[in-house]
């Protein structure tokens, strides 16, 4: 049996009458661009994830940097974040003309480790980006302490994390932002790119939405901004996949109780950890292998099954070709969580649309491996 990766198409067909009338409202309409429908789910989207503004914007790298903008972080600025994550984050301080300085991830969520952040801080940092890592929420309470106590702000890069949260907290609730992707493979994806910013601050609201249009707020008045808006076909997608998020993660969370248990005695491998109490969201199933220098077999092994694995990411950000590209950095600390989780990790098929007999499938691919391996 052929397992996917992804499952985006299922997705379509599910609610395909939902989705193609969203789409054909907006048709109707005549108004594609900052229109009725951008501006009904930008609404909707801040009621669910709890916020006082959603903005939409072009896709979720552009949801980073046009926030730090927003909040006047550029040249000459430092933003601490950590490299094992989609290279976006890192992009983005860069795009912004901030300096981005690493740190070392915790070695069993594989978010930024709190613990290692006060270190890195210097007279020039402004700000601290935690990634919600494979759907793991970053511990933010001590996130949040760290930044008060210094003076900072915090932008929570959840582009793998909506409708994640804590065991005593929620995504935003004392960050200046939280920036999100749509891109078609994330637990709420459109048909292509998309971002949104996500904020109680009324300033970045105001900011941001100049900035992705041109700097206008009002039509023919200007100032220096960017093209980076949310279409309305995009947004009337979202809309229609917004109502089912809660279901849907709840099912990635059922696949993943049943990986827990069908892999639990594997020996070669580790199983994604769960901080007790979070509402881990699963936007991937990453297993990481006990031997680095084994990653690539079972990647082979399970991609000749007919099982679709990939790694996310594979190469650190700071291990990249050419790193930094003439880019300015600060490396703080050791970083060989970030580069081990690098270097052996496989992500196993993981979406709502899945089947137990796929998931079964994947589950026995693994432990034959392991069989061999341990």
């Amino acid at each position: 049996m052929a397992v996917p990766f992804y499952g985006h198409v299922r997705q379509y067909h599910a609610i395909k009458a939902e989705i193609d009338a969203k789409i054909q409202q907006v048709l109707e309409s005549g108004q594609y661009v900052q229109g009725p429908m951008l501006k009904a789910f930008e609404a909707e989207a801040a009621a669910f994830f709890g916020s006082r503004h959603a903005i939409g914007v072009a896709n979720g790298t552009d949801a980073i940097w046009l926030t730090l903008m927003a909040l006047g972080i550029g040249p000459g600025d430092e933003v601490i974040t950590h490299p094992n994550t989609f290279f976006a984050t890192v992009e983005a301080i860069w795009i912004a003309g901030a300096t981005a300085v690493l740190v070392d991830c915790d070695p069993r969520t594989k978010c930024i480790d709190p613990s290692l952040i006060e270190a890195a801080i210097g007279p020039k940092t402004k700000a601290i980006i935690p990634v919600h890592l494979y759907g793991q929420c970053a511990n933010m309470p001590p996130v949040w302490d760290i930044a008060a106590r210094h003076n900072l702000m915090v932008i929570e890069d959840n582009a793998q994390a909506i409708d994640g949260r804590g065991d005593a907290f929620r995504q935003g609730e004392r960050s200046d932002a939280v920036t999100t992707s749509f891109i078609i493979q994330k637990n709420l994806g459109c048909f292509g790119d998309g971002g949104m910013v996500f904020t109680n601050r009324d300033d970045v609201n105001e900011r941001v939405r100049k900035l992705r249009n041109h700097g206008s707020n009002k039509r023919d008045h200007h100032s220096f901004g960017f093209n980076s808006r949310l279409d309305d076909l995009q947004a009337g997608v979202l809309s229609a996949k917004l109502k089912h998020l809660k279901e849907w993660t709840d099912k990635r969370i059922q696949w993943a109780r049943r990986y827990d248990t069908g892999l639990k005695d594997c020996r070669s491998i580790t199983l994604p950890y769960n901080v007790p109490g979070y509402r881990h969201v699963y936007h991937l199933y990453v297993i990481e292998t006990k031997n680095p220098s084994l990653r690539d077999d079972l990647l082979n092994f399970l991609n000749q099954k007919g099982i679709d694995a990939k790694t996310h990411y594979s190469i650190a950000i700071h291990k990249q070709a050419g790193f930094p590209w003439g880019k300015p950095y600060r490396i703080v600390g050791s970083l060989a969580n970030a580069e081990r989780n690098a270097a052996s990790c496989v992500s196993l098929p993981m979406f709502p649309e899945l089947t137990a007999a796929e998931v079964d499938e994947t589950i026995a691919a693994v432990m034959e491996w392991d069989a061999k391996h341990s």
